[in-house]
């Protein structure tokens, strides 16, 4: 992880804190568009969308030693890697934590830099969650526990997520 440069904020540790993000986190689920569990398909629109097509394009096969394949939805907007899957969306909705007016809006969420590429952590029950904060879509990777430590995924997929074009 040598070529990772990582920092990270020191959590808050307020008692609200942990509370309001699990409710956070209980609200972005979502059922799949093919009637699974997962969370629906992205359908980003504009620049959004020609900058996620491309990343598509930039991808790499292989994260974390698993093969990528099809997750089944929105093929130019969604990757997944190995079972249990990471998956990656892009041109998600901008999460609630960075969007100021949201009940959930915290300017001091937990945030890593890893290889150029700026990333909001949510821990979830099963793993992470990981989205962009200063790209013109966000994208968003969500990695299993079972590939701890998470921070080596993002390192495979930060050149590919540089190609989407900084926020502007």
């Amino acid at each position: 992880m040598s070529s990772a440069s990582a920092s990270r904020r020191a959590p808050r540790r307020a008692s609200a804190v942990p509370v309001a993000l699990a409710v956070a986190l209980a609200g972005c689920s979502s059922a799949s568009s093919d009637g699974g569990t997962g969370p629906a398909a992205p359908s980003p629109s504009g620049a959004a969308a020609g900058a996620c097509r491309a990343l598509d394009g930039e991808l790499p096969r292989r994260v974390d030693g698993q093969e990528r394949h099809a997750p089944g939805t929105a093929p130019e907007y969604t990757a997944a890697w190995g079972d249990p899957a990471v998956e990656l969306r892009c041109g998600v909705p901008r999460p609630e934590v960075l969007s100021p007016g949201s009940e959930h809006y915290n300017p001091t969420s937990d945030a890593a830099e890893v290889n150029g590429v700026s990333w909001l952590i949510e821990e979830r029950e099963d793993g992470y969650r990981f989205t962009t904060t200063e790209r013109s879509a966000y994208v968003e990777v969500t990695v299993p526990g079972a590939y701890a430590p998470e921070i080596g995924v993002l390192t495979e997929l930060a050149a590919a997520v540089k190609t989407v074009p900084p926020r502007g």
